[in-house]
């Protein structure tokens, strides 16, 4: 699944593939629940993302991609 984060102050997104964008999604809540300073997070190739919970601007999570293909169907 892929998550998108937006960071104040810069110009570009954050884009990770994950395995659990859930988990990503709720460990960020509780980070900006909690007042924490940093929050981290690991993609799907096992690389770890430092974020500061205060530049975080958005986080949208991507539904899974259609698993009949691409293409024209008759459904």
């Amino acid at each position: 699944m892929r998550v998108r984060i937006g960071m104040s102050m810069a110009p570009r997104e954050i884009d990770l593939d994950v395995d659990d964008a859930e988990a990503v999604a709720s460990s960020i809540e509780a980070a900006l629940d909690d007042g924490a300073p940093l929050v981290w997070v690991i993609d799907a190739k096992g690389v770890k993302h430092g974020l500061i919970v205060d530049k975080i601007a958005f986080v949208e999570v991507e539904a899974d991609a259609d698993p009949r293909g691409v293409g024209f169907s008759g459904a």
